[in-house]
């Protein structure tokens, strides 16, 4: 049995890393580098950078950053925002990122994730899913530039679709759920987790310890991510994976 992941996300604009709520409202939580090496100290499984106004802005995300916390934290490292193509994708790896994760271009472009998963290998390119509830529906919309633009693309259709063409990894982002610590969106995770075949990251809504040890009991997701309970310090990796594994939840310790 693998074990499951504990990832934290430093989402950053101007070169700071900041939270909101359903993506609106962000605040300030930190310099990136430190609270990087924060969250190496703690045994995170992961670090998500997320470049998150890189696609609205039209420019690409900030190369000299990645490669300043690349530097600084030895676990896999994972990096998006604002990119458009292949070159994108090998000058972010060059800079020290393991993966890349894809959104608006995936959709925009959806070769784009064939194309780089058959040069780098479908284990670098994860496709990042904003996703949120039509109205009161059992369906979710995607969305893109930061979840600024709706697509009317159907999640769950666009997470098989996006595995087929070759992605390694899907990160799910409930956008009814981010920032609002009331849990992860466990029907639209449950969803997709069982219907691909390639892991799922789950992501939005983490507040308490419980909320990690439902994703992980209710749903098929891999990993989770969580932002502002690690930011605001309210809860550390250390503790989650404590609390999972005396749950007979399978973490590295």
């Amino acid at each position: 049995m693998l074990t499951k992941r504990i990832i934290p996300c430093l989402d950053i604009k101007e070169g700071r890393v900041v939270k909101g709520v359903k993506f609106l409202g962000l605040k300030d939580a930190g310099d990136p580098v430190s609270v990087g090496r924060a969250y190496d100290r703690q045994m995170a499984d992961e670090l998500v950078f997320l470049d998150i106004t890189a696609s609205y802005e039209k420019r690409k995300t900030l190369i000299a950053l990645v490669e300043k916390i690349a530097k600084n934290i030895f676990m896999p490292f994972t990096v998006g925002g604002g990119i458009r193509g292949i070159k994108d994708i090998r000058d972010l790896l060059n800079a020290g990122a393991d993966k890349v994760s894809i959104n608006t271009s995936a959709v925009k472009y959806p070769q784009l994730i064939a194309e780089s998963s058959g040069k780098f290998g479908s284990q670098c390119i994860v496709v990042a899913i904003d996703a949120k509830r039509n109205g009161r529906s059992k369906k979710w919309q995607v969305f893109i530039n930061g979840g600024r633009t709706p697509t009317g693309l159907d999640a769950l259709r666009w997470a098989k679709e996006s595995a087929r063409l070759g992605a390694g990894e899907i990160l799910l982002t409930s956008m009814d759920h981010d920032g609002t610590k009331d849990g992860y969106d466990l029907e639209l995770t449950k969803k997709i987790s069982e219907e691909v075949k390639i892991p799922v990251i789950a992501s939005g809504g983490a507040g308490e310890l419980k909320h990690f040890r439902d994703i992980f009991k209710k749903t098929a997701a891999s990993a989770a991510l969580a932002a502002s309970i690690f930011h605001y310090r309210q809860l550390t990796v250390r503790e989650v994976k404590r609390y999972l594994n005396n749950n007979g939840i399978k973490v590295r310790l």
